[in-house]
């Protein structure tokens, strides 16, 4: 019969593993949520504290790899523990990847801060900004929960993002064929929109994690993708 001493520790081990997902979630979540809004409110100095944040999600990384490759060395995990500790390890790289996403943006918006384009479209890009943002909220509420049905609403809603990147992509590509000029802005822009649909897809990845791990089964339905940004073509051009 295993030592009770043993088992409590194994049970605080688990809750501090699934406490620093949800810890770094919240980081990436804020993290998103001042990167949109340097960017709309062109606030360049201000994004330098947004790139600075990335360093603390790194860390925190790290911290779940190290305590997820302990458990799985020591604890010889089965069944759903084992699940949780495995998808932890894929969750926490997910989310490392997120907050390069939004330090990307942050980035990019110390250049573009004062061009013009970004009035043009600095509602749209909030708009879609707040919808990742959300599923980043709503992912770490199912996974808090274990709720499999809020994981799945996560993954269809990122169709609607997907949906805004594409026209956000021809807006500034018409935009760009109509004011030469901004090319540099132009792109820079094109860069943060698609950082923000990224964002997107990994939290879809971080929803399908949580119904795996809860479930004990994969997804069965292919993920439906609804951008078409590859497929955008400015008016007037050869085909």
């Amino acid at each position: 019969m295993p030592n009770s001493h043993i088992v409590k520790a194994y049970d605080e081990e688990l809750e501090e593993l699934n406490r620093l997902i949800v810890e770094m979630g919240g980081l990436v979540e804020s993290q998103l949520a001042a990167a949109i809004e340097v960017l709309v409110k062109h606030m360049p100095e201000e994004a330098k504290l947004v790139i600075a944040q990335d360093k603390k999600i790194d860390e925190m990384e790290v911290a779940i790899d190290h305590l997820a490759t302990r458990l799985l060395a020591l604890r010889q995990p089965m069944g759903e523990d084992l699940r949780n500790i495995v998808s932890a390890l894929k969750m926490a790289n997910n989310l490392e990847r997120m907050g390069d996403y939004g330090k990307n943006i942050a980035k990019r918006t110390i250049t573009i801060a004062h061009l013009p384009i970004l009035n043009k479209t600095s509602a749209s890009v909030e708009r879609m900004g707040e919808m990742v943002r959300l599923m980043i909220r709503e992912t770490l509420d199912a996974f808090i929960r274990r709720d499999c049905d809020l994981a799945i609403k996560v993954i269809e809603s990122d169709q609607q993002v997907d949906q805004i990147n594409t026209s956000l992509f021809r807006d500034i590509l018409t935009y760009m064929a109509a004011n030469p000029d901004t090319a540099t802005s132009c792109t820079h822009l094109l860069f943060i929109v698609k950082n923000i649909e990224r964002i997107g897809d990994h939290t879809t990845n971080l929803a399908e994690q949580i119904y795996y791990s809860v479930s004990g089964k994969k997804m069965s339905e292919t993920r439906i993708k609804e951008d078409k940004s590859a497929y955008v073509a400015v008016e007037g051009e050869n085909n």
